[in-house]
């Protein structure tokens, strides 16, 4: 399939914006071939003004027709896998072999959030039946479901360019939800992006969606971005990326007239903490296992663990030593972008020079144009506590290492973190039995809470969060990962006394679509 380098405006190609870019190749800083345009505000409109009318259709659609589009989807991903994950390559510097792996998570993804469609049971339904002769008042008849938004925008990631993309989490549960979708491009991989889009757009009309239910806009500018955000027709926002990001389209969302939910995973330390006979018995073998999680991806995952906790011992001493011969091993390597590259050493350097952190371990320079080297960096819990950039994510291979003096300074320091989307505990038995408090305080500080394992690799299941409190994400009671991920672009609706002909299928005696519903407080899918 031919790349335009045009938007995709519902079923239409697009290219009226003056402003053009073109995509960069991270491994020697080369342009790629074909020029993209940048969508104007006239074409933002007309993307969201589709989407708006689509909405009305698609969210009554059936549940079986949802969950064929989806489906449809994946197996059109499925069908053009060379072509994009070539482009992709290209556009990214990522290897093949993750690329393939990460191409397979976004089509399962899709079949899953199919599955969940299919089955009906998410939207929530509960019925209270009426009890008209109740004293000293009747009891109505009351009944309950979850309900699409309508338009969603949703911004691209650069780290994760299919699973976090075009066809990502939150395109798939927009959609699964009955929501249509106005997507922003990633700079970063525009190529990969329409290839991903002309694959949702061909699904769509294949099994007969509304013009509209999905549009593409490319562009390098804040304004692309900004437009969205602020345009009336628009209910939520999915964005996965930077604090800065995050944090400037929530903002923008809550000045509008009407403020919208903006659903932002920004990133993360993911603390570490090594408790004293975990230390003691497997130190060598966790300092192995954090070092390759922490340059997982060249520390360009938001899962990556920037930050680890140890008790001083020498014990200790063995472990940072193992951990810096890794680092010093370690060649360097490109980023996804030369912006990030800049920003990363920007962030080392600032680190580096406080006085009270150590780089005590960094990797060797390689050849790559904008390659950076992995680094390391030491302090204590009084040094940590007073160095705010230590709390701060650095996007990219860096790490640091608090050596804490007693079991109460790992709490207290625990006590002190901010929200993150994962903190990790490793310890034995007899480590567990010591640090009861640290659990009871990590819990309040992620959505995901590890035991002797590394928070990179996020399961796409029912059970997952992938979420946290603020700074980690704007939103978090939610998750952007799993099942659940669907609820975010659902409302709550009650019905009150209405008559069975103006009921939902899912909430009609019946219940002909053989749904979970909770009735008088029992779940059950038998019908009334």
């Amino acid at each position: 399939m031919e790349i335009t380098g045009k938007n995709l405006i519902g079923n239409q190609l697009s290219a009226k914006g003056s402003s053009t870019f073109k995509a960069i190749n991270p491994q020697n800083g080369t342009e790629l071939p074909v020029l993209f345009h940048e969508a104007d505000a006239n074409e933002i409109g007309e993307a969201i003004a589709l989407a708006d009318r689509a909405h009305e259709s698609y969210r009554k659609l059936s549940k079986d027709q949802r969950a064929a589009f989806l489906e449809e989807i994946a197996e059109r991903l499925t069908q053009m896998k060379e072509t994009i994950i070539s482009r992709c390559m290209q556009e990214t510097g990522l290897p093949d072999p993750r690329l393939q792996g990460e191409l397979g998570r976004t089509t399962n993804q899709l079949k899953l959030f199919a599955s969940v469609v299919r089955e009906g049971s998410w939207v929530d339904a509960r019925i209270d039946t009426a009890i008209p002769d109740r004293q000293p008042i009747p009891k109505p008849d009351l009944r309950h479901m979850q309900l699409p938004l309508g338009p969603v925008g949703v911004f691209g990631a650069s780290n994760f360019p299919l699973a976090f993309s075009v066809a990502g989490g939150d395109t798939a549960s927009a959609l699964a939800a009955g929501c249509t979708v106005v997507f922003k491009g990633h700079p970063a991989h525009p190529g990969t992006s329409e290839l991903v889009a002309a694959a949702i757009i061909d699904a769509a009309k294949h099994t007969g969606m509304p013009e509209g239910v999905f549009s593409l806009v490319q562009g390098r500018s804040n304004d692309v971005g900004g437009a969205i955000v602020k345009h009336a027709a628009i209910k939520a926002i999915g964005f996965t990326g930077s604090y800065a990001g995050g944090k400037a389209l929530f903002d923008i969302a809550n000045q509008r007239e009407v403020p919208i939910p903006v659903y932002a995973e920004m990133g993360s330390l993911n603390p570490v903490f090594i408790l004293p006979d975990a230390l003691k018995t497997k130190g060598e073998e966790i300092a192995g296992g954090l070092f390759n999680s922490l340059t997982l991806g060249w520390g360009q995952f938001c899962t990556n663990p920037g930050l680890s906790f140890v008790t001083k011992s020498p014990e200790s001493d063995r472990f940072i030593e193992t951990l810096s011969g890794k680092i010093k091993a370690s060649e360097a390597a490109p980023m996804l972008t030369s912006q990030i590259g800049a920003a990363y050493e920007k962030a080392t350097s600032a680190l580096a020079a406080d006085a009270k952190v150590e780089n005590f371990a960094a990797g060797s320079n390689g050849s790559g144009s904008h390659g950076v080297v992995a680094k390391m960096f030491r302090t204590d819990v009084e040094g940590f506590m007073a160095t705010p950039e230590a709390s701060e994510e650095i996007f990219g291979p860096s790490g640091v290492i608090v050596e804490a003096g007693s079991k109460e300074e790992i709490l207290k320091a625990a006590d002190q973190l901010d929200g993150h989307l994962t903190a990790t505990v490793f310890g034995t038995e007899k480590d567990i039995e010591a640090f009861p408090e640290l659990f009871t305080i990590l819990e309040q500080k992620a959505g995901r809470v590890i035991v002797n394992g590394y928070p990179t690799g996020v399961e796409v299941s029912h059970a997952m969060v992938h979420g946290g409190p603020f700074p980690s994400t704007t939103a978090p009671q939610t998750t952007s990962v799993g099942t659940n991920a669907i609820k975010r672009f659902a409302r709550p609706v009650c019905y009150q006394d209405f008559p069975q002909s103006l009921l939902p299928e899912e909430l009609k005696d019946g219940n002909e679509l053989e749904i979970w519903r909770m009735v008088n407080g029992q779940m059950t899918k038998d019908p009334l």
